[in-house]
């Protein structure tokens, strides 16, 4: 299942687990991303925490966390390569995976229709 923030970021859960990456529309927003700083693992996070800094060549914006929970993994691949985050938004390219305790706050967010929408 995956599910869209307002925010522009995508979630795919998988057990208890929500691997966490921003949409091929955000990254088109940011222009090409330069810098990516990712959370420690093991960190605990409550949703809303500002976790992940992203900078490009327009802009610097944060990730804020959409779930409660632990950092599991990082994707240290897109800090060795920023760039690989406007190559492929919606694969390769995730930030961050978090174990949940309720899986249940996916309803909180758009499928992918609602997220079409919300972006015209």
């Amino acid at each position: 299942m995956i599910k869209y923030t307002e925010d522009h970021e995508w979630l795919k859960l998988d057990g208890d687990i929500v691997t966490v990456g921003i949409t091929e529309h955000a990254a088109e927003q940011l222009g090409d991303v330069v810098f990516v700083e990712l959370p420690e693992l093991g960190t605990m996070v409550s949703k809303g925490d500002e976790i992940v800094v992203i900078e490009s060549v327009k802009a610097a914006s944060d990730i804020v966390a959409p779930v409660d929970g632990e950092i599991v993994e990082i994707n240290d691949a897109i800090v060795d390569n920023p760039g690989a985050v406007n190559e492929d938004p919606l694969g390769a390219a995730w930030f961050f995976k978090v174990k949940v305790d309720d899986t249940s706050v996916m309803k909180d967010y758009m499928d992918e229709d609602e997220y079409k929408d919300m972006i015209g």
